[in-house]
């Protein structure tokens, strides 16, 4: 460890934050999570609920590392992801994942897993696929906005799906935290699904958006129903809305194991333009 580096890295502040929106801003897809939150609270750690790490503390801002419940390392090469690295272990781990541009992480990972020990999953390849044109399949009409109301009809699949995907229940800690989550995104018109007869079909919500790109997550259709096409019209009238609402850009990340969910996310129209990982704990 160069002690150079080391001192180079300090939290950032609301002063820095137009180094910060420049450097989000050369990678807008990918960076997506951490613009989108420093957009709306600025880079104070009191308000963002998280720090920021730059890199290095004076001159130029090569690099950045958000550190809150999610890891995500920036532009980070071999020297910057010494000195995260360095600061993480001294801090010791407070986060539920690493995630973000596959090198990072696992560049991150790396250099943190001898002290943090072993961690609960390593996905280590997850396209990240994106589209900036309305899908040429038929989008479903049956798709749309989730209303307030409807949070206890949602909040089930919702519940189910993150299981599914992460392992875990969020409702670990009794579930109000995952709750206000899922109302935020529904009163902020970012939550998308198909109801029928009070049931889920279909479910989708955007986790982060900028003027620039957006990202959906939580991609889900009820069990009993898949291998019945819902997935790719549920997708494209969810692209079809982003683009017109939300940003220029839609994006997801999507596990390569997951063989049917990347085969109907290229359907719908999606392309790979990156990788990413996740270090699960």
């Amino acid at each position: 460890m160069r002690a150079a580096s080391r001192e180079a890295v300090r939290v950032l502040d609301d002063r820095d934050c137009p180094a910060v929106l420049e450097l989000l801003a050369r990678n807008p897809v990918p960076n997506v999570f951490v613009a989108s939150r420093v957009e709306l609270s600025g880079c104070d750690p009191w308000r963002l609920g998280a720090q920021l790490w730059g890199f290095p503390s004076g001159g130029e801002l090569r690099a950045l590392c958000y550190a809150g419940a999610n890891l995500v390392p920036i532009d980070a090469d071999d020297e910057a992801l010494d000195a995260f690295a360095e600061r993480a272990r001294r801090q010791g781990r407070r986060c539920s994942s690493i995630v973000g541009d596959a090198a990072g992480v696992l560049g991150l990972w790396q250099r943190l897993e001898q002290r943090w020990g072993q961690a609960r999953e390593v996905r280590d390849n997850q396209p990240l696929l994106a589209m900036n044109r309305p899908s040429s399949l038929t989008a479903d009409a049956a798709v749309r906005r989730v209303r307030p109301e409807e949070i206890d009809v949602v909040l089930p699949a919702c519940v189910a799906m993150f299981t599914e995907e992460v392992g875990v229940s969020p409702l670990s800690d009794g579930g109000a935290l995952y709750r206000q989550r899922v109302s935020e995104l529904i009163t902020g018109g970012r939550a998308f699904a198909r109801i029928d007869d009070g049931q889920v079909v279909f479910k989708a919500e955007v986790g982060a958006a900028t003027r620039r790109a957006c990202q959906v997550q939580g991609v889900w259709v009820e069990p009993k129903l898949r291998g019945r096409g819902l997935s790719e019209g549920g997708m494209a009238a969810v692209v079809r809305l982003c683009l017109r609402d939300l940003a220029p850009v839609v994006s997801l990340y999507v596990n390569d194991f997951n063989v049917a969910a990347r085969r109907s996310y290229e359907r719908v129209g999606f392309t790979q333009i990156g990788t990413f990982a996740s270090i699960l704990f």
